[in-house]
């Protein structure tokens, strides 16, 4: 009896906690009786020209044995490195993003038949690839950086990705012209409906980035004699900010 008496006890002190947890859990947006909630989906979009490039660069390398793979490697990616900071990018934007040694295999043989002979991948040789992330702050000069690389022995060039350096300010204003196309969108269902808007009762964002707009060449003014640089196109990034409003409406 008694320890039916303390489970009772225990079971009593928790129902109010559970009850207050599970009201908690619950909690939404309440309105007023007789009012009506209206969610409202609203895009707002900023644009911007671009003023960063992200982009790799990098050596691969192959020779018998993985440490003289390695060794040519280094020495190459050394003048790599080396001409980058010499075209003005800074160390801070400068990382090294992979570094590997893979064996490279032989090919099957091919019979007389036309058929593949089937036997164990020999490993011939070995292949050391070193890349770095590198981001570009002066565009104009993106072409030239990526010709004194390929100049300085880097055989793999992959990019560039254009982004800006600080998105606040745009992803600012996307956000308030998709605020006001959310009210404004919410005034009109409320008068269709004969009723007005009351309050704001929650509100959600998605936001992004999209992919630079058609592009625009940079104008670059051509030197007698002078060697011409890779072109670049840099076009704009949108930004883009997607809510979701709910309100409240009475008559």
């Amino acid at each position: 009896m008694k320890r039916t008496f303390l489970l009772a006890a225990a079971m009593a002190a928790l129902t109010p906690l559970a009850a207050a947890h599970a009201q908690g859990m619950s909690a939404g947006p309440v309105v007023a009786s007789g009012n009506t909630l209206l969610s409202v989906a609203a895009e707002g979009k900023s644009t911007r020209t671009p003023d960063l490039a992200v982009f790799s660069a990098g050596v691969t390398t192959q020779a018998k044995t993985a440490g003289e793979a390695l060794t040519e490697n280094a020495g190459r990616m050394t003048a790599v490195i080396a001409s980058l900071r010499k075209a003005g990018i800074a160390e801070r934007d400068i990382q090294t993003s992979n570094l590997s040694v893979n064996p490279v295999y032989g090919q099957p043989k091919r019979m007389p038949d036309g058929s593949m002979e089937q036997q164990d991948p020999v490993i011939i040789g070995y292949q050391a690839t070193n890349q770095v992330s590198v981001r570009q702050r002066k565009l104009d000069s993106y072409g030239k950086v990526i010709d004194t690389l390929v100049a300085n022995g880097a055989n793999q060039v992959n990019g560039p990705s254009f982004q800006i350096d600080n998105s606040d300010a745009a992803m600012d204003e996307a956000r308030i012209e998709a605020m006001k196309k959310a009210r404004a969108r919410a005034d009109l269902y409320a008068k269709a409906a004969g009723l007005r808007v009351v309050r704001v009762l929650t509100i959600s964002e998605n936001a992004g980035w999209s992919p630079p707009q058609p592009q625009v060449m940079f104008a670059r003014a051509e030197m007698a004699g002078a060697p011409k640089s890779s072109p670049v196109a840099a076009g704009e990034l949108e930004m883009t900010v997607t809510i979701n409003v709910t309100y409240e409406l009475a008559s």
